[in-house]
């Protein structure tokens, strides 16, 4: 007789408040009761009363990776888990879903604090922007900025709005009407409020959400999340991807929502942060051989509000080794070097997309023996501008550009060896190659 051990048993994650145990229902009340082990935050933990009875375990720190042993620990017990507001809104949730299993979990949600905001200030949650800048650069905010948006912004504590309202005096702002919601739920609630460009507060409660009516200054710099930035918007030495051929060429590498693009040959990294500006979740490996011009990339991706954009030093193909599986590939320079294209074609998975440009006839040639093997497009890119000749006008035409896109077939070899880890994260991939 084959014995099936029993399931492990759930794992009861609930949301509190500001207001703490005074805003829990009768569910996760009776929950944390019965609770043999509670785990949480030192905030949240410190809010139950004396009648919860069980071990109280604080979050160890990193978190993410003590989360297995954590409760391999406790294997059988009864355990709740306090988190913040909704626990899948930016919270724990998410990671327990991931690690655990959905399956494992028990979610009680409370009203999150952009719940409350909204309620507070009157906005459609629907319609609201939130931007967390919870373990993430305040450069974050910059992509959300347009005149008339309405952003929630998840703070990371009590200095946050003061560098909110600098980042939005830099990027042309500074008029925007900035509200800060502290304590949100509880008897200490109070708001806040000012310009960017003449916040007066010191800092206050860590625990705020920051409410921004985006208002622009006189000539401020308007910034389309459609392809095709203008050449301006970027730092650059000369080496970069020209505002209507990087149009054509994310047109054509087609980001999607959660798909990662190798950039090869970054340049100015162009390329990868408009690819990254299309979906807040689409990611982007800058590869680029100049120290220089790598820093340059990082520099541009924040100032476009992207910094999550990862730069890797080095040249292709080795500085490609143990990065994680491609969506697509943009192959923007060093097209000659032995063995780039054949370690960005075997990267790819079946269905994956590669776009490589050139303006040199050497490697003209390369793009067309790829054509006549695996098929695709090859097309030539040519833009003229009007530019003054005497007294009249006439036409300056650029470097035409060569453009080999083809997709990989779906019956075709899996990720091939520069692929090392498909799942892998990205940041772990640029330190390895680091």
């Amino acid at each position: 007789m084959t014995t099936v051990s029993p399931p492990p048993p759930r794992v009861t994650v609930i949301g509190i408040g500001a207001d703490g145990w005074d805003g829990l229902g009768p569910v996760g009340r009776e929950a944390l009761r019965t609770a043999e082990v509670v785990i949480g935050g030192r905030r949240h933990l410190g809010l139950l009363p004396p009648e919860c009875e069980g071990e109280r375990v604080p979050w160890p720190s990193p978190l993410r990776p003590a989360v297995p042993g954590l409760f391999a620990a406790h294997t059988g017990r009864r355990v709740c888990v306090l988190a913040s507001g909704d626990p899948m809104f930016f919270g724990i949730g998410r990671t327990l879903a991931e690690l655990l299993g959905a399956e494992r979990l028990r979610v009680l949600p409370h009203p999150s604090s952009v719940s409350l905001a909204c309620a507070r200030l009157g906005w459609a949650l629907e319609e609201t922007e939130v931007v967390s800048l919870v373990g993430r650069p305040s450069a974050t905010l910059t992509r959300e900025l347009y005149p008339g948006r309405r952003l929630l912004v998840l703070s990371a504590g009590a200095d946050t709005p003061a560098e909110v309202a600098g980042l939005l005096g830099e990027r042309g702002f500074g008029p925007s009407r900035m509200r800060v919601l502290e304590q949100l739920g509880s008897e200490r609630e109070r708001c806040v409020e000012g310009t960017a460009e003449e916040w007066p507060h010191p800092p206050g409660d860590p625990l705020n959400v920051i409410a921004v009516d985006c208002v622009p200054a006189d000539g401020a710099r308007r910034l389309s999340l459609t392809p095709g930035l203008p050449d301006t918007a970027y730092d650059h030495d000369g080496q970069l991807t020209k505002r209507h051929v990087r149009a054509a060429t994310l047109a054509v590498l087609a980001p999607a929502p959660g798909e990662l693009l190798w950039d090869v040959g970054g340049g100015s990294g162009s390329i990868a942060v408009e690819w990254t500006r299309a979906h807040r979740t689409c990611r982007a490996v800058s590869v680029e051989r100049d120290p220089v011009r790598a820093e340059r990339v990082r520099r541009n991706a924040a100032a476009l509000g992207v910094p999550g954009v990862t730069v890797v030093t080095g040249a292709a193909p080795g500085a490609l080794a143990g990065l994680p599986t491609p969506d697509a590939v943009f192959i923007g320079g060093g097209l000659t070097a032995p063995g780039v294209l054949e370690a960005c074609w075997s990267a790819l998975p079946p269905g994956g997309r590669i776009v490589a440009n050139t303006v040199t006839l050497e490697s003209e040639g390369l793009l067309a023996d790829w054509y006549r093997r695996h098929g695709g497009d090859l097309v030539r890119l040519a833009v003229s501008h009007a530019t003054p000749v005497g007294t009249f006008t006439g036409w300056r035409q650029a470097m035409p550009v060569t453009q080999w896109a083809a997709t990989k077939p779906l019956d075709s070899q899996g990720p091939g060896a520069y692929a090392a880890d498909p799942a892998g994260s990205v940041e772990a991939a640029q330190g390895e190659t680091r």
